[in-house]
């Protein structure tokens, strides 16, 4: 099942669970200009369960975004990815907390967590805090997060080619986050 979320227009559930067999491909969309505290909770409870959760922020003023997200591996054979991006400006603040959580005899798991930030602004803060809770041998889970500001030797080079600074850093901006929203569907 495919599910996208837009905050601020959809309601997003705070708890799902995934029983044998079942998959969820979800994708969580931060408008620019909206702030939030999400918290999302997953339990994978069923061997085959399968979860691809992705979201995006896009906070360029005053924006708050504070997002919670826990997967719980709690049987043998379940896999999760994550991926989490957010481009912060301004003053604004954004937050990334997620864990995923191995539980004793969960083996054979797979669970890949990234959260990566971009920021626009010397004002704007991303604090990032990725993290791996495992009690299972024979497991392969995987953790990252990246900081960092618009490459300004690709700006340059795009510049050089007659590309507008402003269009340059903009077009930076979209392919940065196109892993994300390449997810949503176009009739969305």
């Amino acid at each position: 099942m495919d599910s996208v979320y837009v905050i601020g227009r959809d309601a997003v559930p705070s708890y799902l669970r995934l029983d044998s067999g079942e998959s969820l491909r979800m994708t969580l969309v931060v408008p620019e200009g909206e702030s939030c505290r999400l918290a999302l909770e997953v339990d994978l409870d069923g061997p085959g369960a399968s979860l691809d959760l992705a979201g995006a922020s896009m906070s360029t003023g005053t924006e708050q975004v504070d997002i919670r997200v826990t997967v719980r591996h709690n049987v043998p054979g379940c896999r999760s990815e994550q991926l989490f991006k957010s481009v912060a400006g301004g003053s604004a603040k954004v937050s990334f907390d997620g864990l995923v959580y191995v539980a004793s005899g969960s083996v054979h798991t797979v669970a890949h967590q990234q959260n990566h930030s971009l920021l626009l602004s010397e004002g704007a803060v991303c604090e990032s805090r990725p993290q791996l809770e495992i009690y299972a041998d024979d497991v392969e889970c995987s953790h990252g997060a990246t900081t960092g500001y618009l490459n300004p030797e690709e700006l340059f080079y795009m510049r050089s080619r007659g590309i507008p600074e402003e269009q340059a850093r903009a077009m930076q901006v979209e392919a940065f986050l196109a892993p994300i929203y390449n997810r949503i569907d176009n009739d969305r």
